[in-house]
């Protein structure tokens, strides 16, 4: 009897099975198991699916629509898109050394970076780059992504440059060993006057802060004693960069970040007193465009009542991402908490998980409202915050300036808008410098180069240039933004032909941002 039971449970078991698998759905049990229900879904798929199915190309347009569920800032980034993606926040990369701009399907090389493997090669600024390795390096497939793509690589390799040279008809053979190229988080530091150093942070990579210091010991030798810190544009980077620059400025024990999240415990990020430059006078330069490491540091020395704040409300990014690494190489940012200042107020601006529309037009939304022009029409949600000496702060994302610095739009013209959305100011720059570099270089100084190109009628010339590449000539337009233009031509001359530094300072020369600074720095003195 034992043994016929147990042969009627195995017939049993083998019937049951058939007929589940043909008349109740292969796989039935399997699509209900809610812990594997994605990764069933896709074996289904290779397994049964009409067409043959690249389960992996799946899985890569996959990942990013399911991140974009949770937040703006948990993101997916391919096993190649990983490295480009790290570089910029690392001390340095390996490749040829050069700055370069893609211009007419072709490579012009902008900027090439002093005792860097291109400069030692021989190549200089205004080189067109043509082929690589013997293949032609033009045209409509040629992307900024192709370009370092094929001129990044392994330290110590070689590569084989095809140049053009301006006045020249035949391409010029060089080979670049390839090395390390360091990147600069700290772009600009020099003296605003005789007493105010400037330091513009680009960044928060891996040398940001030995960099910083740096920075300071040579102002220090100017005998600076009033200190302007510019992270306007500055999108962040590492926490403990921003962490380790409000150490500095601050006295022992002073809270300068802290973060919370569901599974992240609350972590405090505080002062350890040994900071260098504790009762240096402050300022420090935000806009729109600066973000996550920035507010850290912008809103620790707000809240600590240890600088000014100048200049308008920052982006809102208060989201902490943690990598994590995929076997292939590739990886996720995923949101694991949230920053908030010292007095509390949380960083993040608010959003709606799984819609990003209105998160990404927000920018354009404050401008259509006014906030880049009125103080009056910055829009504070939530609870009032207080600094340690009682001053009222606001949350709802972001940090609002101490001082408010409204964007100039005054002389533009819609001229104006399309000349510099259209790239064409940048091209005739370009074009500019590439045909006068010699002249130009006789200018050593910012001043000297900006007064000579004063003198050259650069506006007019630029108008005949924009007209013969399809943009109308309107002499009353022309006139209104003729100071705007000017400065843009310009400083895009300088940038080409000297370092970034020399352009920033160019910049400077006129803006209220950095007269506003002068002023709050002689008023705390």
């Amino acid at each position: 009897m034992p043994m016929v039971m147990a042969l009627c449970v195995v017939i049993g078991i083998l019937i049951g099975t058939f007929y589940a698998n043909h008349f109740a759905g292969n796989r039935l049990s399997i699509i209900n198991s809610s812990s594997n229900k994605l990764s069933n879904l896709l074996h289904i798929i290779d397994d049964q699916y009409v067409d043959t199915v690249n389960v992996n190309d799946l899985v890569e347009k996959a990942m990013p629509q399911i991140l974009a569920e949770l937040d703006p800032h948990s993101v997916y980034i391919s096993a190649k898109d990983v490295e480009i993606a790290n570089d910029d926040l690392r001390g340095s990369f390996s490749g040829v050394g050069i700055e370069f701009t893609i211009r007419q399907d072709t490579l012009h090389v902008q900027q090439v970076i002093g005792n860097g493997p291109a400069e030692r090669a021989g190549v200089i600024a205004g080189d067109k780059i043509v082929t690589v390795d013997d293949k032609p390096f033009t045209g409509k497939t040629l992307t900024n992504e192709e370009a370092m793509h094929r001129l990044k690589g392994p330290k110590d390799t070689k590569v084989k440059l095809g140049i053009l040279r301006y006045g020249e008809q035949k391409i010029r053979q060089f080979v670049v060993t390839r090395g390390e190229i360091p990147t600069k988080s700290v772009t600009a530091t020099y003296m605003l006057d005789e007493h105010t150093g400037y330091i513009r942070i680009k960044n928060f990579g891996e040398n940001t802060y030995p960099e910083l210091l740096i920075a300071l010991a040579q102002l220090s030798q100017q005998g600076f004693n009033g200190l302007c810190i510019d992270l306007r544009g500055n999108t962040g980077g590492y926490l403990q960069s921003a962490v380790q620059i409000a150490n500095e400025f601050l006295p022992k024990n002073c809270l300068i970040v802290y973060t919370e999240g569901r599974k992240s415990p609350r972590q405090e990020y505080r002062s350890d007193g040994r900071g260098s430059y504790q009762k240096l006078p402050l300022v420090i330069l935000i806009d729109e465009g600066s973000a996550s490491a920035s507010e850290i540091l912008a809103g620790a020395m707000q809240d600590n009542d240890r600088a000014t704040i100048i200049g308008r409300r920052s982006f809102g990014k208060g989201l902490v991402q943690q990598p994590i690494v995929f076997g292939d190489q590739s990886m996720i940012r995923l949101t694991i908490a949230r920053y908030y200042t010292p007095s509390g107020r949380c960083i993040q601006k608010p959003y709606t998980a799984g819609d990003n529309k209105d998160y990404e037009e927000d920018l354009l939304t404050r401008y259509q409202h006014g906030e880049f022009f009125s103080e009056d029409s910055i829009k504070h949600e939530g609870k009032e915050y207080h600094t340690v000496k009682g001053r009222t702060v606001y949350g709802g994302g972001g940090i609002t300036p101490d001082i408010f610095v409204a964007e100039d739009t005054t002389n533009v013209t819609s001229y104006y808008k399309q000349a510099s959305m259209s790239g064409l100011i940048i091209m005739f720059a370009y074009a500019y410098t590439d045909e006068n570099r010699q002249k130009l270089s006789q200018y050593s100084t910012v001043n000297e180069l900006a007064t000579y190109l004063k003198r050259q009628n650069i506006v007019d010339k630029f108008a005949t240039y924009a007209e013969k590449n399809g943009l109308k000539r309107r002499n009353l337009m022309i006139q209104r933004s003729y100071r705007l233009l000017e400065r843009y031509i310009i400083s895009r001359i300088i940038y080409s032909m000297m370092k970034e530094e020399a352009w920033i300072q160019y910049l400077n020369l006129d803006d209220p941002a950095i007269i506003e600074t002068l002023k709050a720095l002689q008023d705390k003195k």
